[in-house]
Parts: C-alpha cells; sequence; structure tokens
C-alpha cells in the first residue's frame, strides 16, 4: 500500500506538468516592410509638421505595448539594427535637441497590430529653436509575456 502513496502522487504530478499551457518564447516582431510604413531607415521627418508612424506588430501569442524613442545622433552613435547607412551630418555638439519619448497600449488580445500614431515634432521649446540633423527614430515593442524587440532607424529632422 506504501508503494501506491508514492506511485500515484508521483504520476498525477506528471500528468498535470505535461498538460501545462504552452509558454510564450517568442519575441515579437516590427514589420516596416508593409505599404506605407513611416518613418523607415534614412526618412526625413520636419519640424513643425505631423506625421503618422505606421508599422505592423505582430506576435505569436498577444501583444502588449510599444514605445517611441526620438533623440539625437549628432555623436553618430549606433543602435545597429538596420544594415544600410545613411548619410549623416558632421559630428556637432547638441545646443537644444529634440527629445521624445512616449509609450503606447496595444489593445488587449491582439497578436497583429497596425500602428497609424499621429506625432507632431514642434518647432523648438521655451529655450528656442530645436537642433536640426541626425536623429534616431527607436521603436521598442513588448508582448504579454514581457518578450521585447526594438528597432532603431536613423532619420534627420529639419526644417523646411
Amino acid at each position: 500500500m506504501k508503494t501506491y502513496k508514492i506511485i500515484i502522487p508521483v504520476l498525477l504530478s506528471i500528468f498535470f506538468y505535461s498538460c501545462e499551457k504552452n509558454i510564450d518564447k517568442e519575441k515579437p516582431s516590427i514589420d516596416l516592410s508593409i505599404q506605407d510604413a513611416f518613418p523607415v531607415n534614412c526618412d526625413t521627418l520636419y519640424f513643425g509638421e505631423p506625421f503618422n508612424f505606421i508599422a505592423l506588430f505582430t506576435d505569436n501569442v498577444e501583444l502588449g505595448s510599444y514605445s517611441i524613442d526620438i533623440h539625437n545622433n549628432f555623436d553618430h552613435h549606433s543602435h545597429s539594427t538596420e544594415v544600410i547607412e545613411c548619410s549623416l551630418d558632421p559630428i556637432k555638439t547638441p545646443v537644444n535637441p529634440f527629445l521624445f519619448i512616449e509609450d503606447y497600449d496595444i489593445p488587449a488580445g491582439l497578436s497583429a497590430y497596425q500602428t497609424d500614431t499621429s506625432i507632431t515634432i514642434p518647432l523648438g521649446d521655451e529655450t528656442g529653436n530645436f537642433d536640426e540633423g541626425d536623429y534616431h527614430f527607436f521603436i521598442s515593442l513588448t508582448d504579454k509575456e514581457g518578450w521585447s524587440t526594438q528597432k532603431g532607424l536613423s532619420v534627420k529632422i529639419l526644417r523646411r
């Protein structure tokens, strides 16, 4: 009888662990090859003019959220996510660089989501006009499980 007291719990444990839900082990993806995707690497954005950030996000289970970080690249640092190199202005010291960091939720239950986020880059702030030149448009996408992927684009931000 003692043998059954040991074997039955062991067999039940094996059964329940083998029926465990599949665990998400895949990162989500950012697709900028879709029609009308914007911006893409080497694009130009303009101060004071709105644009729509358009990308396709996908995940094997469920998406979570995304963020956009636009920061200067006046020192020519790299995020190494794009193969094509863009032409860069000479290295310069920032005076009044533009900085944008924003988080966005994705509606619950989706495994695919196409963004259409309107962003306007202001001309400047209380200290004056923002510096024109080389910037990074950095996208970070996280799924519900917490896996994330990033894409760093080189863009120019200019005044017309």
